[in-house]
């Protein structure tokens, strides 16, 4: 009876531990050690990283995201072929792999970033070498159209190197590197218009990269590149306005380092942002009420070079991409002060974004 007991129990246990298994995917680099985009299990409990297997091998999909039922992928794509432009891709997804639908032109070099509007209808690349920003709507099959708006950031005295960009309400909003702005568009009769060049003056030259925007849309907190800094701005009747300035490198740091991702814990309570070269993420305390923030931690990325990182869909684990070390690095989120405790790493060809 013991032994039919015991079965029966492990039986369970693994259709449990199972159950609590979700996709992660990784999108890479493939000019390096990788050949396209690869998924693992992710189990939600645990922490644990199972399971590697290749969805699809294409050129460079660099940055990914879903479509609003998660039937469907997208990815930003560098090509291989001098003679072939970049491009942004369409995937079904199966149970496991990966099909290719489309591809459409990028319509700018080196593409580096790919969101999503909540209505599922259109997407946005961000070409970091070219900088543009196009537009493309979604096809009932997942299929992309060619793109229906180009935005040049381009002028005669600054080169543009748009780094992402994100949807909120009928508002696009677009961190530009190289023009030291955050662009913000409005969407007028089905077309995107610029309402404003730049949402904030930015002090120096900071560089925003990446950015992450309250729920309420009442906050935008920018990871700043070159300055390693994180600029907060609060929205306004009449736009917005600085309200913080941070640093996200330890006291003391004085090597060189490149800020890359950003993102607001499930609860709003916390902010994370990565250093590259410092090589650590930065943790904040938020104060919910006025958006300003304050660091509580640095912890090691425990590999090189975290271009992104994200929280699994529990709020309890924060996964890091160390591209140039090749590996992934799991921590643990104390969800009552915010802090990290690392728990393990596994190896993982050129990691340069994660999606759960």
């Amino acid at each position: 009876m013991n032994s039919i007991f015991s079965l029966v129990f492990t039986f369970l246990s693994t259709v449990i531990i199972y159950a609590q298994n979700i996709p992660l995917y990784v999108g890479t680099f493939t000019n390096e050690n990788a050949q396209g985009i690869y998924q693992y299990q992710f189990n939600t409990e645990t922490g644990v990283i199972s399971n590697e297997i290749l969805a699809i091998e294409i050129e460079s999909p660099n940055f990914l995201t879903y479509s609003s039922d998660r039937t469907f992928m997208y990815s930003v794509n560098r090509s291989e072929d001098k003679f072939k432009p970049d491009y942004v891709a369409a995937y079904k997804i199966n149970n496991g792999t990966l099909t290719l639908i489309n591809t459409q032109d990028s319509h700018g070099a080196a593409p580096c970033h790919i969101a999503i509007n909540a209505a599922g209808t259109k997407i946005v690349v961000s070409n970091y070498n070219g900088g543009t920003v196009s537009l493309y709507n979604i096809n009932s099959d997942g299929s992309l159209s060619e793109a229906i708006q180009v935005f040049d950031h381009n002028s005669e005295a600054e080169k543009s190197h748009a780094h992402s960009a994100q949807f909120f309400n009928n508002e696009l909003y677009v961190a530009d590197l190289g023009r030291n702005a955050v662009y913000q568009y409005q969407l007028k009769n089905n077309q995107y218009e610029l309402a404003k060049p730049k949402i904030i003056d930015m002090t120096g030259n900071p560089g925003p990269r990446h950015f992450s925007i309250s729920n309420n849309g009442k906050f935008i907190y920018i990871i700043n590149e070159y300055g390693s800094s994180i600029t907060t701005a609060k929205r306004t009747k009449d736009g917005f306005k600085e309200v913080d300035f941070n640093t996200t490198l330890s006291d003391g740091y004085k090597g060189k380092n490149s800020c890359a991702d950003i993102h607001l814990s499930p609860d709003e309570r916390f902010l994370y942002g990565s250093n590259r070269g410092e090589n650590s993420i930065a943790v904040f305390k938020r104060n919910t009420r006025n958006g300003k923030i304050k660091k509580i931690q640095n912890i090691s990325v425990e590999g090189d070079w975290p271009r992104n990182f994200t929280l699994d869909p529990s709020g309890n684990f924060l996964l890091v991409a160390n591209r140039r070390s090749n590996n992934i690095s799991v921590f643990k989120i104390d969800k009552k002060s915010g802090l990290l405790s690392f728990l393990y790493k596994i190896d993982s060809p050129t990691p340069v974004h994660l999606l759960f």
